[in-house]
């Protein structure tokens, strides 16, 4: 990974604020997503809608979860979207919500095309203080920083020609013109509200429903990152889910030492350039002309791809051993480093459907925790986690007791507990007389 440049700032968190905030954030943020598609060939939305509805059973309430998660189902001009209710991240759970919801639409023939997006709202709910400015400067230039990547991993289109869906609809022509490094988050958010150019929702990240105190720190932490293209995929939707999470997270991290900078001015240069070869007006039928990304500029999309990801892999690390993944292997990482070589839209210009796609990136995915235990194990998980074998005066006659108790021979104790170490590391806990799991 390339080292970052740094804009030296006032306003940095300690250490301390930097841990806090992270936590605080992780526990907060709900990434909520809205889910474009065009309704099958030769289907009237009027004889599609109704059932639909019926079927998804929209809440209509951000408080109410509801069956499948879903606030609304609205007409759009591309067809329909589905607006999914933003919930705390945690993998299989987004993955059970999304298949229940686009596996029947995918059997049924709804398609993604260039008119359809994808947009994911990441929100902090019942936060009672602001967020410090330098968290979202961060965040806002780590986007730029990454900006051409981003748009290459999270392309979907079905043609070299056209990789991406039209920058109209997530433009970046003032993005890449205003920096925090001069500007507070304010007046950024100012200047993009008053462009002439772009329209505010229709920024590449948008910056609309944040809202500020007087003194500039965030009041409400409501971001848009518009730029994925339509994605039908479960498990691709939900590996971007985690993308947006960890990069808040780390510009939490970066917040410590200043505001991370796009790179020098040459590099930032051939960004904005690789930008409108991804993102532009010049296409047929809402797509962006991408016949200017010859194989060379495709590697030089990956190797960025891939520094963004090393760059996050850390925040990844900590959210698998959080979710209890027996490994450091987050699923959501494992899917983005195979979009990062190989986007949706590669993927569906080698011909595969979306069925076949979702197979492929589901095959990649780690498989959770909870999968890799048998029933003896959790056995013993039940037993750790209950107390159900407490007051023994040595770790060794508790063990001996464990293994009686549950038909294990010793060896095959010892191997088990040597295993649930390594996922949630295990102490003796001398004034209980038991085993107890650290995290």
């Amino acid at each position: 990974m390339k080292e970052p440049i740094i804009f030296r700032r006032d306003d940095c968190l300690t250490h301390e604020q930097a841990m806090y905030w992270k936590d605080l954030l992780y526990r907060t943020i709900k990434v909520g997503t809205e889910v474009e598609f065009a309704l099958p060939k030769g289907v009237k939305k009027d004889d599609f809608l109704p059932p639909l509805v019926e079927a998804l059973q929209p809440t209509k309430d951000l408080t109410n979860l509801g069956r499948h998660g879903v606030l609304d189902i609205i007409s759009e001009h591309c067809g329909l979207e589905i607006q999914v209710i933003g919930r705390q991240p945690y993998y299989p759970a987004l993955i059970e919500q999304y298949r229940s919801i686009l596996d029947p639409l995918v059997e049924k023939g709804i398609r993604a095309r260039a008119t359809c997006g994808l947009h994911y709202h990441t929100l902090t709910i019942g936060l009672s203080e602001p967020v410090p400015e330098i968290i979202l400067a961060n965040v806002w230039n780590l986007t730029r920083r990454y900006a051409p990547y981003l748009r290459f991993l999270t392309s979907a289109g079905d043609r070299m020609e056209a990789l991406c869906r039209r920058r109209n609809y997530t433009s970046h022509l003032e993005m890449v013109k205003l920096t925090p490094g001069v500007m507070s988050m304010v007046e950024i958010q100012r200047r993009l509200k008053e462009s002439q150019r772009v329209p505010e929702h229709q920024n590449f990240l948008n910056l609309e429903h944040v809202t500020f105190t007087d003194d500039g720190a965030v009041r409400d932490f409501h971001l848009e990152f518009r730029f994925p293209d339509a994605d039908l995929s479960p498990t691709s939707i939900v590996a971007k889910t985690f993308l947006f999470l960890a990069m808040i997270l780390k510009a939490v991290e970066m917040s410590q030492y200043g505001v991370i900078h796009v790179g020098r001015v040459r590099e930032w240069r051939r960004k904005v350039a690789l930008l409108d070869m991804l993102s532009n007006n010049e296409g047929n039928l809402a797509t962006s002309d991408t016949s200017q990304v010859t194989p060379e500029v495709i590697d030089e999309l990956r190797a960025g791809c891939r520094e963004l990801l090393e760059l996050l892999k850390p925040v990844f690390v900590r959210l698998a051993r959080v979710s209890g993944e027996r490994s450091d292997e987050h699923p959501a990482f494992e899917v983005l480093s195979l979009l990062a070589e190989t986007p949706l839209s590669l993927l569906r210009i080698s011909g595969r459907n979306w069925v076949e796609i979702e197979a492929l990136l589901s095959e990649r995915a780690a498989v959770t925790a909870e999968e890799q235990w048998d029933k003896s194990d959790r056995r013993l998980i039940r037993a750790i986690e209950l107390a159900e074998l407490t007051g023994y005066p040595a770790p060794e006659a508790w063990k001996w007791e464990a293994a009686r108790e549950l038909f294990f021979t010793p060896q095959e104790l010892e191997r088990r507990l040597t295993r649930l170490d390594e996922w949630r590391g295990l102490k003796w806990d001398a004034q209980l007389g038991t085993m107890v799991f650290l995290s």
